[in-house]
């Protein structure tokens, strides 16, 4: 049976996140999660892409980004494909990294933006590895609160304007 298409759309905004083969990790270290957000932002600027959010787990990832023209499956497998390679070269390995396909739910702008954005920084803290969404270098949390300085690969501009400072202390 073949897969269904994807829907891709200019504008179209999406959760994308993607698992180790066999759940594996698929950052061994820092330098790795290091190169996968340069990847990412060769991907966004290649591809005219927003990323809203990120967050980099051991053994997956999540993502929301905004396409300015329908190039989600070609930049994602631009960025799998291409970290995939330098994983595979890092480690004297061969095979996927990836389990399957990546996976792409379309949202809706204005209704789940920042619940999504939240969901997606929280998720260390789900996983018990932190206590705290600042503790985790590996997401744009940190950038998007204004503790760290943005990674070139997000845009946070969307978000930040997005939240309601009227009600906040």
């Amino acid at each position: 049976m073949a897969r269904p298409l994807r829907i891709e759309f200019a504008g179209a905004l999406y959760h994308v996140t993607a698992r180790g083969n066999a759940r594996e990790d698929i950052y061994r270290d820092d330098a790795n999660r290091q190169q996968f957000l340069m990847l990412l932002q060769n991907t966004v600027n290649r591809y005219d892409w927003y990323c809203h959010a990120y967050c980099l787990m051991d053994n997956h990832y999540h993502l929301l980004i905004e396409t300015n023209t329908p190039t989600l499956s070609k930049g994602m497998k631009f960025l799998n494909g291409t970290y995939t390679q330098y994983f595979n070269r890092q480690h004297q390995r061969v095979g996927h990294v990836f389990q399957g396909r990546f996976k792409a739910i379309l949202v809706q702008k204005d209704s789940h933006l920042l619940e999504l954005a939240r969901y997606i920084a929280l998720n260390p803290v789900r996983a018990h590895m932190v206590h705290s969404a600042t503790e985790w270098r590996w997401s744009s949390y940190r950038a998007t609160a204004g503790y760290d300085e943005s990674h070139a690969c997000l845009t946070t501009e969307w978000i930040l304007g997005s939240v309601d400072v009227s009600s906040q202390p």
